[in-house]
């Protein structure tokens, strides 16, 4: 079973508490969901390996640390997890990323892929799904069913906010898979919203409503 992380930090929540008000605004949103997904890349990237290095300083030489050659990919889901990416390269200014587009089909209620871009070596490269709502798990739960068709081996979801249902869609569909959220709410309503949420975050990201 994939274990889900709930960050508790208090920077987290602060900044979490701003992005629920109704009354925030678009550019005043777009930024903490921005700076909310730079503190969360912070703990989401904890277990990566590292190998010592020798580093000469202006004083003599220092046996330090570095990443050990571990290749990254973030893959927003389109396009309310485009607005995770900026504060992501602010911690990885180097990482590649790829792009997901989904749609819901309105006959069949499944997830449709109308757009799907990754680097060439994606399948070499670890995962980290990013898409600030976790609500019913069919888009996230579908974009790692898209990502492992291309050889990817280790994905992680990174949201901002999970509902419960969406956490056991994941859970269910792919057990390989951790969750990182940053609050995890208290249920689904009839239109497939978080409540108590913050509403569409697309149309709060974007301007859009």
């Amino acid at each position: 079973m994939s274990k889900v992380y709930v960050f508790d930090h208090p920077l987290i929540q602060h900044k979490l508490s701003i992005l629920r008000d109704k009354n925030t605004s678009v550019k005043e949103f777009r930024e903490l969901v921005s700076e909310i997904a730079q503190l969360m890349c912070y703990e989401t990237t904890r277990d990566l390996p590292l190998e010592e290095v020798q580093v000469e300083t202006p004083i003599g030489m220092a046996t330090c640390k570095r990443i050990a050659g571990k290749k990254l990919a973030v893959v927003p889901i389109l396009r309310a997890g485009l607005g995770m990416v900026d504060g992501m390269f602010a911690m990885m200014p180097n990482v590649k990323v790829g792009h997901i587009g989904l749609y819901r089909d309105p006959q069949t209620l499944e997830p449709v892929k109308y757009y799907f871009k990754m680097p060439p070596d994606i399948a070499e490269r670890d995962v980290i799904i990013v898409d600030p709502m976790l609500a019913t798990g069919g888009s996230a739960s579908a974009a790692a069913r898209f990502v492992k068709e291309v050889g990817v081996k280790n994905i992680k979801l990174m949201s901002i906010i999970g509902a419960p249902e969406g956490v056991a869609t994941m859970q269910r569909e792919h057990p390989d898979v951790d969750i990182f959220i940053a609050a995890l709410d208290d249920h689904l309503n009839e239109h497939g919203y978080i409540v108590p949420g913050l509403g569409d975050a697309g149309d709060r990201i974007f301007g859009t409503k």
